[in-house]
């Protein structure tokens, strides 16, 4: 286990709606739990909010540097695109469980 976390921007499509993003991010996240429920446990926390970048809805992540690889694979293989993960960029315990950020358990 890291002492630290990176942060994961996932970007919806272009003209998506947020409810309809959100849908995909809930499939998305509900098949790695259950095909990938280690990989899960790596995932500590998600935005409170959805952003927007460049015209596109956004979220943010926080997740283990030990399966960064693993969820940027099964993200491209399920067509959600995101930022490449800054491996250099850490994250302290307490900046990913701020009150800008939801624990997930």
């Amino acid at each position: 286990m890291h002492d630290y976390y990176l942060c994961l921007t996932l970007l919806g499509r272009a003209d998506e709606s947020e409810s309809a993003f959100k849908s995909r991010l809930y499939a998305f996240w509900t098949h790695i739990l259950r095909n990938r429920p280690d990989d899960y446990e790596g995932v500590y926390s998600e935005a409170v909010e959805f952003e927007e970048e460049a015209g596109r809805v956004s979220r943010q992540y926080m997740i283990q540097p030990n399966v960064a690889d693993a969820i940027a694979a099964d993200l491209t293989a399920h067509g959600v695109d995101f930022h490449p993960v800054d491996r250099d960029d850490h994250y302290s315990k307490a900046e990913a469980s701020s009150s800008e950020w939801f624990q997930l358990d």
